[in-house]
């Protein structure tokens, strides 16, 4: 049995099953990327709600495995030359977890960087904008008088869309196979036109593309899974 005492995030999130992965996370646009690619590629896993409402992601135990305070994050107690690996960024883990099972990322090197530069827009672009728009639209900024700051994330946003949009012609996936491009950017398009309530904000229903795409990513049995992993209770 895996011995994950020296990690002090095992303390505020004891591990029920030491010997497999440990996802710290919340079911958000960023968390459910893992536990995506966690229910796509069948790895066993473990997972721990960081309630972020709660600000648990700024206590001392999770600040010891992702410095930056943001969900989510593994400990996976079979690492690389089988030592206990700690990982942040849900880009990062994504390729990680690719790697490791050997799925969802082209072995062809060039086939490669081009999915990994997909996953780096929408790391890059898709999130940052979408959540921008979120703010500005769903939460707290939509009480700010100048309204300069939403409609320059929304239009920024439309062009992202289109962008997304353009690469999908002719492919079902991003990649033309599923792939952690895809992993990592559905459920950042669901949460704009759902959660964010921005449906009708980013003209989604013009797009030829995105929405097939969506419906089609949604419909995987291992998405619709892990879009409620973990459960916030």
């Amino acid at each position: 049995m895996a011995d994950l005492s020296a990690f002090p995030i095992t303390r505020r999130w004891p591990a029920r099953k030491p010997d497999v992965l440990q996802l710290y996370s919340l079911n958000t646009p960023n968390g459910v990327k893992v536990s995506i690619m966690l229910e796509e590629t069948g790895l066993p896993y473990e997972a721990h709600l960081v309630d972020i409402m709660q600000d648990e992601s700024w206590t001392p135990e999770f600040l010891s495995l992702n410095p930056n305070g943001k969900i989510p994050a593994i400990l996976d107690p079979d690492g690389p030359g089988g030592e206990p690996l700690a990982l942040f960024e849900s880009g990062a883990i994504l390729v990680y977890l690719a790697e490791k099972t050997g799925q969802l990322l082209p072995a062809d090197p060039a086939l490669r960087y081009q999915t990994l530069q997909w996953v780096m827009f929408q790391m890059a672009a898709i999130g940052p904008m979408f959540g921008q728009v979120g703010f500005f639209h769903r939460f707290a900024g939509r009480e700010y008088e100048d309204r300069r700051p939403l409609q320059r994330y929304v239009s920024e946003s439309k062009r992202l869309l289109g962008v997304l949009d353009a690469r999908l012609a002719g492919r079902d996936w991003i990649m033309g196979d599923y792939s952690i491009a895809d992993v990592a950017t559905l459920g950042w398009v669901r949460n704009l036109i759902g959660f964010y309530e921005a449906r009708d904000l980013v003209e989604f229903d013009t797009l030829e593309h995105v929405p097939a795409w969506l419906e089609r990513g949604l419909a995987r049995p291992a998405v619709q899974r892990g879009l409620e992993i973990p459960s916030r209770g």
